[in-house]
């Protein structure tokens, strides 16, 4: 982590990495220059040259695809040159900003809640703004209870209760966290499904006495941003539920790995980490007398690879972030080769209402037969996008309705039901109930938990090529299959040509992708739009035959 956070702090100092920069790291850290230009070259957030005084970053994936982005991009490029402004804008990657399509942000400050649709002047003020707000003006009512069952407190002052309770009682905290978590169906949440119980009492068994806990805050899906907002409202519940698995697997160190598109609610997390310092709830006697757990947090330098877990680690052991081969797992041989519980925010946050309050709680908590709550991340075609806490059994079309509904008085043509990464579904489907099971026998998989929304006029063909084209740009290249075989998708469906024989070798390379690509992203990056030609054949343009 030591490099990689020296290279951001350098870049951050002089706006990019001069060669000069990179040789005065290179002599203070005794690493050859080879070793930091292959970190360089490997993540997003690096410049190699003098960035212009507005670098405007404009997102082009799926939602803000379909919001306008390329035109509003074009006409905000327009209205800069007149202005004489020295700018640069730049296409990039999902910002995690879904609900505010299209998104874009100014020297990595995001513009949310406003967008390229809004009025020229408030764009103009804001691209114009010197100094952009860096203070904690946005922490959320810590005072005041939220709207979420998963939050047990009605005040600040009664948050880490259950951890308190814990670290007090004679219980056994293994004993209590892993029975409470097995007596549910939770399962991970970062969309692996893998359930949490079971998986914290694996790395509680290992003898090595060093482990650690992370946090995967790196959502950079196309449709995700439900840990974002967590982050945002309820820190202290990410904080609580990393405690509480420190103090079931035996960790005295943990680390929140944050997308580095998440600034604002980064600030808000360090504020709460540090509180939490103050507090005593952190550090030298965090697991009770003695037994320290401190909590740190890692600003990822960009990728959506990142998210993969095993890369994940790659990057905190200063590599490039391509993904191990598995097995060993992250339980056994995790960082610096040591057991690694890995989860994600919303599986954290989750965690100290289930200790609180039991399996039989979780299981009330759904409806129609189902147990448990989901967050799930409503964009694309709704009058209201954003995150919604709901009982398991809820179905899709129930959430439309709490997101507002469709927009334009328009019907459902299609939709994701768990990010950029599941199955394209038709309106038939609206009704089924938000259940990993469920989800995967209609035919597609909840995922991340990212519903997407396509109104009836939208181009599937062009949405769902522009999700292999996420694919196909986020490819670490580690694997030849899926460097070479996504580039070949995108290059055959935006040729204008696709025949019969082209759909079935599209399939093809898809079975090859599946079984050759070490993590998930080869494995599933043809898989949406395969859907969508087998799903919507009607969709694929008149020029295509």
């Amino acid at each position: 982590m030591q490099l990689l956070r020296e290279l951001l702090d350098r870049q951050h100092q002089h706006g990019y990495l001069s060669d000069g920069v990179l040789r005065e790291i290179s002599e203070e850290k005794r690493v050859p220059l080879f070793r930091l230009e292959e970190l360089v070259s490997f993540y997003t957030a690096f410049r190699r040259t003098p960035p212009a005084k507005k670098v405007i970053d404009v997102c082009r994936d799926v939602c803000c695809q379909a919001a306008g982005c390329q035109t509003d991009a074009r006409s905000l490029e327009n209205v800069l040159q007149k202005s004489g402004q020295d700018f640069e804008l730049r296409e990039v990657s999902c910002q995690g900003r879904c609900d505010s399509a299209p998104s874009f942000s100014v020297n990595d400050f995001p513009a949310a809640p406003l967008t390229l649709h809004s009025s020229e002047q408030a764009l103009q003020q804001f691209i114009t703004d010197q100094e952009h707000s860096t203070t904690d003006e946005s922490l959320p009512p810590q005072q005041s209870k939220t709207s979420w069952k998963c939050d047990p407190y009605s005040s600040a002052d009664e948050f880490y209760s259950v951890a308190k309770g814990l670290r007090a009682s004679d219980s056994d905290s293994t004993e209590t966290c892993v029975n409470a978590l097995k007596g549910t169906n939770l399962t991970g949440r970062g969309g692996a499904g893998f359930p949490t119980g079971l998986k914290w009492e694996i790395v509680s068994k290992e003898a090595e006495p060093e482990k650690y806990v992370i946090c995967n805050a790196d959502e950079s899906e196309p449709g995700t941003f439900k840990d974002r907002e967590i982050l945002h409202r309820v820190p202290h519940l990410v904080i609580e539920g990393m405690l509480l698995a420190a103090m079931t697997i035996g960790a005295e160190s943990g680390i929140v790995y944050v997308r580095h598109e998440y600034g604002p609610e980064t600030r808000i997390l360090r504020s709460a980490i540090q509180k939490a310092y103050e507090s005593g709830i952190l550090g030298e006697s965090a697991r009770g007398p003695g037994q320290r757990f401190d909590l740190e947090i890692f600003v990822s330098p960009g990728g959506y690879i990142l998210g993969e877990e095993t890369a994940l680690l790659e990057a905190l052991e200063d590599k490039r972030g391509e993904p191990r081969n598995k097995p060993p797992y992250p339980g056994q041989h995790g960082l610096w080769g040591k057991p690694t519980l890995i989860n994600n925010v919303e599986t954290f946050a989750l965690v100290p209402s289930i200790v609180h309050n039991g399996p039989e709680w979780w299981e009330e908590q759904g409806i129609h037969g189902f147990s448990g709550l989901k967050f799930m991340c409503v964009s694309g075609d709704v009058r209201s996008p954003g995150v919604f806490e709901v009982p398991m059994g809820t179905t899709f079309s129930e959430v439309i309705e709490m997101a507002g509904g469709v927009s334009d008085d328009k019907r459902v043509k299609a939709f994701l039901p768990g990010g950029a990464s599941s199955l394209f579904l038709g309106p038939d489907k609206l009704d089924t109930p938000i259940d990993f099971d469920a989800v995967r026998k209609a035919g597609s998989m909840l995922g991340t938990g990212a519903l997407m929304v396509f109104h009836e006029g939208r181009d599937l063909y062009s949405l769902a090529t522009n999700l292999t084209q996420f694919f196909r740009n986020e490819s670490c290249g580690k694997c030849v299959p899926c460097r070479i075989g996504s580039h070949q998708a995108v290059t055959l469906l935006e040729s204008g040509g696709l025949r019969e024989e082209d759909v079935e070798f599209l399939g093809e390379l898809h079975e090859t992708l599946q079984e050759t690509s070490i993590c998930g992203l080869g494995q599933v990056a043809l898989a949406p739009v395969l859907s969508m030609l087998k799903n919507f054949p009607e969709e694929i343009p008149n020029d295509v035959i």
